[in-house]
């Protein structure tokens, strides 16, 4: 799968992070808990350079549990400071603040010595198209300030958001990167809806979910589509789930559309159970 997706609202954001970035005290990176790695984009590191950062684990509701407590582990033992949050409940979200004054504490005990007039945290939230930046923005300002939606591509120019009296929020439209270098990213982001459907081949997208799902959640499979014994050949088992789930033409052959959107729809509203599609131990 090709996809090269780099709107230009997206390049504009890319170029008004980097001018804004002096403003800046702190960077949330926000990351679906589902894949903490493939949701990172790669050339954030390369923008935000030596800024004191806080990963955000979003959506860790539907992220494997197991898996999300490694992840922060793999960030721990790599001395970067990650939380696992839901914005969309609000859990997890009175960490941010704490852990930001945490990081902050010799610059803010600096300006504090130097006479200067305490001052909120400026703080910018960056992150991949439908991560939940606009979502936890609304949360974390207690009113529905950011545009939030359910498909990519919501927000598209910054705005200062105050957060009480400790901390504003910059808000950034979603940037992805011009190119996918590895072909399973693309299908990871897709899977969770951070490309937009209309512009990938979503029959790839699902297959690749049954790959990866045999593979590692087979049980899921086996209790959701109630087959007993998994094929090997993958278009053997779409054909099973497009039948058990009556996905057929008015000839009665397998409706390959159909059948691909009920595997999508069934990993993104958690009727596969808590996913995560990135493991720790790949990246060892």
């Amino acid at each position: 799968m090709t996809i090269q997706w780099f709107p230009g609202h997206m390049a504009k954001a890319r170029r008004e992070v980097t001018e804004k970035l002096k403003l800046i005290d702190i960077v949330f990176e926000l990351v679906d808990a589902r894949l903490p790695l493939s949701s990172r984009n790669p050339m954030i590191d390369e923008i935000i350079g030596q800024k004191p950062r806080i990963i955000l684990l979003n959506k860790a509701d539907m992220a494997d549990h197991e898996r999300t407590e490694q992840w922060l582990a793999f960030f721990r033992e790599r001395g970067m400071t990650a939380l696992a949050i839901n914005s969309q409940a609000g859990n997890g979200l009175q960490m941010i603040l704490k852990t930001a004054k945490h990081l902050l504490k010799e610059k803010l005990d600096r300006m504090k010595a130097r006479g200067m007039k305490p001052r909120a945290i400026r703080a910018l939230i960056v992150g991949i198209p439908n991560v939940g930046k606009s979502t936890l923005i609304n949360r974390l300002a207690k009113r529905n300030i950011a545009k939030t939606g359910n498909t990519p591509g919501v927000t598209k120019a910054q705005q200062w958001i105050k957060v009480g009296k400790e901390m504003e929020l910059l808000d950034t439209p979603g940037i992805l990167w011009p190119k996918f270098e590895d072909e399973a990213v693309g299908y990871k982001l897709a899977l969770t809806g951070a490309i937009k459907d209309t512009i990938i081949n979503l029959q790839e997208v699902a297959i690749y979910a049954l790959k990866f799902l045999q593979a590692h959640y087979p049980e899921r499979l086996k209790e959701r589509y109630g087959i007993d014994q998994l094929p090997d050949d993958i278009v053997e088992l779409l054909d099973d789930i497009g039948a058990k789930r009556g996905c057929l033409t008015s000839g009665g052959q397998i409706n390959y559309d159909k059948a691909t959107e009920v595997i999508i729809r069934d990993v993104r509203t958690e009727r596969l159970g808590k996913l995560t599609f990135d493991f720790p131990e790949e990246e060892e």
